[in-house]
């Protein structure tokens, strides 16, 4: 089966898999979930528990006005969808999907450490005394 692999911070690939579970959890790295957010048959495949793992951002859903929604974090991959089972993109949708991912991708900001509040010195006023 003929798929668009998408990596964070890489130009999209095609590759062929064998369209097993297996193969599929291991381009994802776990379990995976299709979603479908595209009017074409064809599905987006990443890893389930993606964000919950804090794998890198990778890419952005937009809606109809290129507005995001969401993102995809961990490696997703694009398949074309049959009547009951994933199946190869066609080269029309392969060309489509490359184009779009290869000119947009997600920049992941490293965390900043927090400022340590040192704590405030209690001054005697002549009142306390």
């Amino acid at each position: 089966m003929k798929i668009l692999v998408v990596e964070p911070m890489k130009t999209p690939t095609v590759q062929e898999i064998d369209g097993s579970l297996r193969s599929m959890q291991e381009l994802v790295g776990g379990t995976i979930q299709a979603v479908y957010p595209f009017d074409d048959p064809v599905a987006l495949v990443c890893n389930d528990e993606g964000k919950l793992l804090g794998l890198p951002w990778n890419r952005a859903l937009t809606d109809d006005h290129g507005v995001p929604y969401d993102i995809v974090c961990g490696t997703f991959f694009v398949v074309g969808i049959g009547d009951e089972n994933f199946t190869s993109l066609t080269e029309q949708q392969i060309e489509k999907y490359k184009n779009k991912y290869s000119h947009e991708m997600i920049l992941s900001v490293p965390k900043q450490p927090q400022a340590q509040k040192k704590p405030m010195k209690k001054e005697k006023h002549e009142y306390e005394r």
